[in-house]
């Protein structure tokens, strides 16, 4: 106010037209703004910083602003400072119950998650030999996830944790997937179908007086279905308090939209008290088009009260002009961001797509 009182009026008129130009202007262009470019990327287990200066200028260079870092606490604390020269943000990224090679929950057996064959995920590791997934009912697996997640958020400067692989896995995998393991997923078969868990098979009991093992359909059980969704939920938000009371943020890499995410990989995202959420829209492993990236987009946003960041793939956007259309589209359907699965692999084409987009951000 005070600034108003030493203007004259003549100025005031002057500047108010000014900005009622400046904002129609805006309004006109064909401009990305207010629109974040970010990347997943691996961190490694040693820091070294001439790697990390050279990887944040060209991040810089393509007008990359947050970095989604996969590595430990002590990595991440000696990356920080050297993107905050850039105005980069570091986000930890974590994989959450999906844990391969974790020495301490391996040393546990009884942590892992279980299929509707009574397969244990330690023993028997659907689809891939790193799929060794923790069960959100087990009290101790749940502490050791939450205290991963903690681990990241004392890293001094870090902007958010973020979640990886927090779901069962896939019961259903993506169309483009299913022939790479000579698999067809008509219906929800057994071995793939998580967490039977005895924990979660007894807690299920004690409400409704039946073990969804003795169900004659369990996988078609709606009740049954949504006592697995909320284990996952309670884990995420239960996080994400602790995380408000160390004023860090909770962000997630999400499959495509809640209903998809919960037939697929029993995940319901919208019900995550999220700061972010990074759906992978990986078009290629649902043999769909760019504007299926739209489409997803345009869901997730309507179904959360917070802001989406829509995840690309690299490896199928190599036509510059397919990858120029996927993050417009993006946009267009309301995310606040891209983030590049993953920016170190993009070819020069694509490189220049996001120069272009980011000179636009620039000169506006």
């Amino acid at each position: 106010m005070e600034f108003y009182k030493k203007m004259n009026f003549k100025k005031i008129k002057k500047n108010l037209l000014l900005v009622f130009i400046g904002i129609s202007f805006s309004c006109k262009t064909d401009k990305i703004s207010n629109f974040t470019f970010s990347t997943w990327t691996g961190g490694g287990n040693v820091f070294d910083a001439e790697v990390w200066e050279k990887k944040l200028s060209f991040y810089d260079s393509l007008g990359i602003s947050e970095i989604l870092v996969g590595t430990n606490p002590k990595v991440l604390g000696k990356i920080i400072p050297l993107a905050r020269k850039k105005n980069i943000k570091v986000h930890g990224w974590m994989w959450t119950l999906n844990r391969p090679g974790d020495t301490i929950a391996n040393k546990n057996p009884e942590w892992y998650a279980v299929n509707r064959k009574g397969d244990n995920s330690l023993d028997y590791r659907a689809y891939v030999d790193y799929y060794q997934w923790l069960s959100p009912f087990h009290p101790d697996a749940r502490e050791h996830v939450i205290n991963n997640a903690i681990k990241i958020m004392e890293v001094d400067g870090i902007e958010s944790v973020h979640l990886d692989y927090v779901r069962y896995p896939d019961v259903i995998l993506g169309a483009d997937l299913q022939p790479k393991y000579n698999i067809i997923q008509d219906k929800e078969l057994a071995e793939y179908d998580y967490d039977y868990h005895p924990i979660a098979r007894k807690k299920f009991e004690e409400i409704f007086n039946k073990d969804p093992l003795d169900l004659k359909n369990p996988e078609l059980s709606t009740e049954w279905r949504q006592f697995r969704l909320n284990a996952i939920t309670s884990l995420v938000n239960e996080i994400v308090e602790i995380a408000k009371k160390k004023n860090v943020n909770v962000t997630a890499a999400v499959f495509p939209f809640p209903e998809m995410s919960r037939q697929m990989v029993r995940q319901a995202w919208n019900d995550w008290n999220l700061f972010k959420a990074y759906p992978m829209l990986y078009q290629n492993f649902y043999r769909e088009n760019i504007n299926w990236i739209g489409f997803s987009t345009k869901q997730g946003v309507s179904d959360v009260n917070f802001p989406i960041i829509s995840g690309l793939y690299a490896g199928a956007l190599r036509d510059p002009d397919d990858f120029e259309k996927a993050i417009k589209i993006s946009k267009k359907n309301g995310a606040s961001g891209i983030s590049i699965f993953t920016a170190d692999g993009l070819n020069k084409e694509q490189q220049s797509v996001m120069v272009k987009l980011k000179n636009e951000i620039q000169t506006k």
